[in-house]
């Protein structure tokens, strides 16, 4: 028997893996690399390592954009359409397992820990939807589920297999200590980049300010650089440092306005979308708050540029009453 696991490298993926190896199962890892994810360390690959265990990777598109943006099951307490998003990656499992001949697919769920996605009725309806009914394996919460498939053909002994619920990761810490797994998992703090306001706050700007419009990977590498503003049709990233200033340049687009104070210390500021006069006008106060010039400056040269043209604007640095009403 093969199984297909589904390996994120958070803790709870990695023991439901060991627990099905440790049954004499032929494991294949499935990594999925999402957009919103936090962290940067590569867990999933460390364990597959340590596993001795081969690791397919699949990068999600902007067809997986299009189901952040219009999720048939709603968002949760932020921008994260949980539901949609499992089901998301259980039909892709289920594509990869036919791919690599796995008999059944592994999650690393636990019942109850997530109260919009791991919810007996939300297991149901994730496996129904993705056309995997009874072939998912939950090895820590299997005792309190459904017999499925793998259990119920023998293929794997259900008596070995777990009863963990809830909240509380004590039984899960405690199971990475015996197997002595404990310093090769992330902490709980990371996650989701959509369960995070400020980062749901500037999706969902995007969302509505690009409702007919195809959201790209570009768009969303954007988000995550710089601080975000909103003018009208107009929004406005003003980078925080040389690196997010090296980012910006990069990712913008021929039709972006590109800003900056010469002679100090400057962020590099993009203008996307309306290019009005008052835009512009706004943009460059934003470029000058932020420069070295500072808040307490007079008036302050600012140049932009797009494409081949440059020009430039003497503006006074935006106030902070303004600031905060424009802040996505």
């Amino acid at each position: 028997m093969k199984a297909l696991a589904l390996l994120s490298g958070g803790l709870d993926s990695i023991l439901a893996t060991k627990l099905i190896l440790d049954q004499g199962i032929e494991v294949v890892a499935l990594n999925f690399i999402l957009p919103f994810a936090v962290e940067k360390e590569d867990y999933a690959g460390d364990t597959a390592d340590r596993f001795e265990i081969p690791l397919v990777r699949v990068e999600a598109g902007e067809e997986y954009l299009e189901i952040i943006k219009n999720p048939e099951h709603g968002y949760g307490s932020g921008m994260n359409p949980c539901i949609d998003c499992r089901i998301y990656m259980l039909r892709e499992a289920k594509r990869i397992a036919k791919e690599v001949g796995a008999d059944f697919i592994v999650t690393g769920d636990v019942l109850g820990e997530r109260p919009m996605s791991q919810h007996r009725k939300a297991l149901e309806l994730e496996e129904k939807e993705a056309g995997v009914e009874k072939m998912v394996l939950r090895p820590l919460s299997a005792k309190l589920l459904a017999e499925t498939i793998p259990e119920r053909e023998g293929w794997v002994d259900r008596s070995k297999l777990l009863d963990i619920k809830g909240k509380s990761r004590k039984p899960q810490i405690a199971l990475a200590k015996k197997f002595g797994l404990q310093d090769n998992y992330p902490s709980p703090s990371g996650g989701c980049l959509l369960t995070y306001r400020e980062f749901a706050s500037k999706l969902r700007d995007l969302f509505e300010h690009k409702y007919k419009e195809k959201v790209t990977m570009r768009d969303v590498k954007l988000l995550k650089i710089g601080r975000h503003f909103r003018f009208d049709a107009s929004k406005i990233i003003v980078g925080r440092n040389e690196e997010e200033n090296k980012l910006l340049l990069d990712l913008k687009s021929p039709a972006d306005y590109v800003f900056e104070v010469p002679g100090c210390g400057s962020p590099i500021t993009i203008l996307e979308g309306s290019k009005s006069k008052e835009a512009i006008e706004v943009a460059a106060k934003l470029t000058a708050r932020y420069s070295d010039a500072g808040a307490d400056a007079g008036l302050v040269l600012v140049r932009y540029r797009a494409e081949k043209r440059e020009k430039s604007i003497v503006v006074s640095p935006l106030d902070e009453a303004e600031i905060a009403r424009l802040r996505v």
